[in-house]
C-alpha cells in the first residue's frame, strides 16, 4: 500500500491531446507536502496531477498547450524539487541488472545512511547535555559551556533537516511538524544562549536545580540547553525509525521485470546465435531448452513439452503445448525442445502488461495519510497562536518582556511533539518485530488503518490455500488388479519423464511402494502420454487406450469432477486402473478460513484453475461455493476486487504469484505469502513468511493490536501537551518540568509500545 495522500481529484474526461508524464519530486517531509503539490498541480487548467508520497513520484495528466516544465515550474513555485523524466534506459545485456534496478536501492540506501550518522551523533552529543542539565550532583563549575559547546551541534546540524523544511514551508505561508520542532528548538537554544551570555546562566558555579514545583523561574539563570538537544535527538529517532518502514513501492514492479529471460538462442540461417532478449523482433524464431524461460509471446513452431505458467496464470498444472500453441514470456518449458516465432516483444508483452497493471493499481488507489500528520495539521498552527498569544497577553498585562518571551518559550517546548514522534514507529517496531517471529512482516504505519476496516478477504488458490505443488491424491485400480502393482508399474514409467505431473506419480509411487523397477524403450508420445517396458510388460500411461473398463471410465470421471488430473494406467494393451493427482490443501487452511471468519471477514476464493477445481477447493475449506471465482485471468484479479469494492465493501486479498501482484496493489489490504514471488511480496502490504494461511488472520489481529496502540500513544502525547500548554501560558510551568514531562511522555510511549511483544 503506497502513501499517496489523497484520492484522484475528480475531473472531466480527458481531450484525446492529453499527456501524461511521471515526475519525481523532492524536498517532501510528510504527507501534508504531497497534498500540497497535488492541490497545486491540479489548480492548472486541464491539468489532473496524483503525487505518492512513498515513492516521491507524481503521475500529472496535462492538455495540450501545458509543457512539462510549466509543471516543474509549479511544484518549484510551492516550494519543492522536480525533475524531468530520464530517457529511456538501454535494455540490459545478458547478465547485467535490469536499468534502474540498483540506482533507486542505492539512492535509498545512502538515505538512510547519513540520517542513521545524523541520529548517531545527535544522540551522543545530546546524551551528557541531558544528564548534566537534570543531575544537579553532575554539574561542576562551568558545566554550562560544556552543555553548549555539545549542544549546538545537535540543534544546528542535528536539527538541519528541520529548520530547512520548516523555512520552506515559511516561505509559502505552510506549518508541519517540522516548523514545530524547529521554532521550539531554536526558541529554547536561543534563550540559553541569551541567558549564557546576556544574563546570570554564564557565571562560574551556577548550578540549574531540577524542582518538582510550578513556578516562575528567574529567566536570565535558566537554560533550555537539554530540551533544545534532547528534542532534535528523539525527533531524529522517531524519523528514521519511520524512515526504516517506508514501503519501497517501485521493487514491485523491479521484481516483475526481473522475470524475464536476459537472453535468448535465436534461429539465424539454420543456426543458434545468442542476442539480448531486447534484440527480439516479431517474426524472430527462437529456441527454448528444457528449463529455459520463454524470452517472449509468441506461437511455437516445432515440438512438444510441458509449460509451467504458474508464476503468471496461477493456473497449479503445467499445460501441454504442442505446434500452433500461443506461449507467454518468462513462463518455464518443463519438457522437451521448442521452436518459438515471437508474436510481441517489449511493451506489448504479457509480462509487460502486468508490470503496467501494478503501476496503475499502486498510483490510482485511495491512501490513507499518517495519523500524527493528519492531526497536526491543526495542532501545529494553534500552538503557534497559543505562544504568540501567550507573549502579547503577557506583554500587554506585565509589561515584562523578560517574563512574556519565557512563558512562550514555555508554550514551545511543552508543545515540541517529542511523543508525538515516538508514537508511530515505536509501536510499529514493537509490532513488527513480534510479528517477525509471528512469521509476519508489516511494511509501514499506513498499512495499518485497512486492516480494521476490512470485512472482505480474497483468497488465491495456488500456493495460499493449496500446496502449490502436484501430488498424488488417489489409485483407482481395476478389478483383479492391486493397488500397489498399478502404482508401481505406473511410477516406474514416469520416473523416466519430466512432466510435473508424471513426476508427482512417480513421488507418490516411491513414497507408497518403494523403489521402482527399470524402464526399456521409454516413449513420449506427444499430447496423449508414455509408454514404455517395465519388467517385460508394455505399460502405457494416459490417453492412450481406444476403450476402457467401466469401473476406469467412472473412477476417471469422479476424479476429474473432484477438479483432479486423472491419468489412465494399464500394460498389455488393456486398461488397469486410474492414478489421479492434485494441486493438495494445505492441512491449516481450514482452520484459517474459520479464524478469518471470526475475525468478521467473508472468505472469497479466487484462482485461475477451472470451477470444479475451486469448487473442491472451497468445498474442503469451509468456503460457500457462491464466493469462488475461477478461471480468472490477472487481469479478471484485479476486475474482481475492484467490483467487491465497488460494493461498498473494503477488500483484504491474500496471494503469492506474479499474477497476484496487480491484484494485492489493487486491495485496501495485501497480504503476501512469503513463500510466493518477490513481485507478490513486494506489492502486497504484509508478508506472511512461513506460508501458513493462519498467519493471515494472526496479521490482521496484530495489525489491528498495533493500530490501537498507536491511536492510544496519539491520544497520551496530545493529551500531555493539552493538559501542560494551560500551564505554559499562564507562566506558572518550570521548564525543567516541562522538559521532564516530555521524557516521562516519550517513555511512556516508548513503554506502552512494548507491550505489543507479548501479542500471542
Amino acid at each position: 500500500m503506497t502513501s499517496s495522500t489523497s484520492s484522484t481529484p475528480t475531473a472531466a474526461p480527458p481531450d484525446a491531446g492529453t499527456r501524461e508524464v511521471e515526475l519525481r519530486i523532492g524536498g517532501m517531509t510528510c504527507a501534508s507536502c504531497a497534498a500540497r503539490v497535488e492541490k497545486k498541480l491540479n489548480r492548472m487548467d486541464g491539468v489532473t496531477a496524483t503525487v505518492n508520497f512513498a515513492t516521491e513520484k507524481a503521475k500529472v495528466s496535462y492538455p495540450p498547450g501545458v509543457e512539462v516544465s510549466d509543471l516543474i515550474d509549479t511544484v518549484v513555485r510551492t516550494g519543492y524539487t522536480a525533475e524531468e523524466p530520464p530517457p529511456p534506459e538501454p535494455e540490459p545485456q545478458p547478465g547485467q541488472t535490469p536499468a534502474g534496478a540498483s540506482a533507486a536501492p542505492s539512492a535509498a540506501e545512502a538515505e538512510q545512511a547519513a540520517a542513521r550518522q545524523r541520529l548517531v551523533v545527535s544522540a551522543l552529543l545530546a546524551a551528557p547535555v541531558v544528564l548534566l542539565s537534570m543531575v544537579p550532583a553532575l554539574q561542576f563549575d562551568n558545566w554550562q559551556w560544556l552543555a553548549l559547546t555539545l549542544a549546538a551541534p545537535v540543534v544546528v546540524w542535528g536539527g538541519l533537516p528541520f529548520h530547512r523544511a520548516a523555512f520552506t514551508n515559511a516561505r509559502h505561508g505552510a506549518a508541519t511538524m517540522d516548523t514545530l520542532v524547529s521554532i521550539g528548538t531554536l526558541a529554547a537554544f536561543g534563550w540559553s544562549l541569551w541567558a549564557l551570555f546576556l544574563g546570570d546562566a554564564g557565571r562560574p558555579g551556577m548550578h540549574d536545580e531540577f524542582r518538582i514545583t510550578v513556578s516562575r523561574m528567574d529567566a536570565a539563570s535558566t537554560i533550555y540547553l537539554e530540551v533544545a538537544a534532547g528534542v532534535v535527538a528523539f525527533i531524529l529517532l522517531g524519523r528514521y525509525l519511520e524512515a526504516r518502514s517506508k514501503r519501497r513501492a517501485g521493487a514491485a514492479l523491479r521484481a516483475l521485470l526481473e522475470l524475464g529471460a536476459k537472453d535468448v538462442a535465436v534461429l539465424r540461417g539454420g543456426r543458434e546465435v545468442r542476442i539480448p532478449v531486447s534484440a527480439l523482433a516479431v517474426g524472430d524464431r527462437f529456441v527454448v531448452r528444457p528449463g529455459e524461460k520463454i524470452a517472449t509471446d509468441g506461437t511455437v513452431v516445432e515440438g512438444a513439452s510441458a509449460v509451467d505458467a504458474s508464476m503468471l496464470t496461477g493456473e497449479s498444472v503445467p499445460v501441454d503445448v504442442g505446434v500452433g500453441d500461443a506461449v507467454t514470456g518468462a513462463t518455464v518449458n518443463a519438457g522437451g525442445r521448442l521452436v518459438v516465432e515471437a508474436t510481441r516483444v517489449g511493451a506489448d508483452t504479457q509480462l509487460a502488461r502486468m508490470a503496467k497493471l501494478v503501476e496503475d493499481a499502486q498510483n490510482g488507489k485511495a491512501q490513507v495519510q499518517r495519523l500524527a500528520d493528519r492531526i497536526s495539521a491543526i495542532f501545529v498552527p494553534v500552538v503557534l497562536l497559543i505562544a504568540l498569544g501567550t507573549l502579547v497577553t503577557w506583554l500587554f498585562v506585565s509589561g515584562d518582556v523578560t517574563a512574556s518571551f519565557t512563558a512562550a518559550v514555555a508554550v514551545l517546548i511543552i508543545a515540541c511533539p517529542c511523543a508525538l514522534g515516538l508514537a508511530t514507529p515505536t509501536a510499529l517496531m514493537a509490532g513488527t518485530g513480534r510479528g517477525a517471529q509471528l512469521g509476519i512482516l508489516i511494511k509501514g504505519p499506513e498499512v495499518l488503518e485497512s486492516t480494521r476496516r476490512v470485512d472482505t478477504i480474497v483468497l488465491d488458490k495456488t500456493g495460499t490455500v493449496t500446496t502449490g505443488r502436484m501430488t498424488l491424491q488417489e489409485v483407482h485400480a481395476a478389478e483383479g488388479t492391486e493397488e500397489k502393482e498399478l502404482l508401481r508399474l505406473a511410477g516406474a514409467l514416469e520416473h523416466a519423464s519430466e512432466h510435473p505431473v508424471a513426476r508427482a506419480i512417480a513421488a507418490g509411487a516411491e513414497q507408497t511402494v518403494g523403489p521402482l523397477p527399470a524402464v526399456e524403450h521409454f516413449e513420449n508420445v506427444p499430447g496423449r502420454g508414455v509408454r514404455g517396458r517395465v519388467e517385460g510388460r508394455e505399460v502405457a500411461v494416459g490417453r492412450l487406450f481406444d476403450e476402457l473398463p467401466e469401473d476406469v471410465a467412472r473412477a476417471r470421471r469422479e476424479a476429474e469432477a473432484a477438479g483432479r488430473t486423472a491419468v489412465v494406467v494399464g500394460w498389455d494393451g488393456a486398461a488397469r486402473g486410474v492414478v489421479a493427482v492434485a494441486d493438495a490443501v494445505k492441512d491449516t487452511s481450514a482452520e484459517a478460513v474459520r479464524q478469518l471468519r471470526e475475525l468478521g471477514l467473508r472468505p472469497v476464493l479466487l484462482t485461475g484453475d477451472n470451477r470444479a477445481v475451486a469448487e473442491s477447493v472451497a468445498r474442503t475449506v469451509g468456503i460457500d461455493p457462491a464466493d469462488v471465482v475461477a478461471e480468472v485471468l490477472p487481469e479478471d484479479k484485479v476486475e474482481a476486487v475492484r467490483r467487491l469494492r465497488a460494493e461498498g465493501r473494503t477488500v483484504a486479498m491474500v496471494g503469492d504469484g506474479v499474477n497476484d501482484a496487480a491484484a494485492l496493489a489493487t486491495a485496501d489490504l495485501g497480504l503476501a505469502m512469503g513463500t510466493g514471488t518477490d513481485a507478490a511480496i513486494e506489492a502486497g502490504d504484509l508478508t506472511l513468511v512461513r506460508g501458513d494461511l493462519r498467519v493471515a488472520a494472526d496479521a490482521i489481529r496484530l495489525s489491528r493490536r498495533t493500530l490501537g496502540t498507536i491511536k492510544g500513544n496519539l491520544v497520551w502525547a496530545f493529551g500531555y501537551n493539552v493538559a501542560a500548554l494551560p500551564l505554559a501560558a499562564a507562566g506558572l510551568l518550570n521548564p525543567m518540568i516541562a522538559g521532564a514531562a516530555m521524557a516521562f511522555s516519550s517513555v511512556f510511549v516508548v513503554s506502552n509500545s512494548l507491550r505489543l511483544r507479548r501479542f500471542s
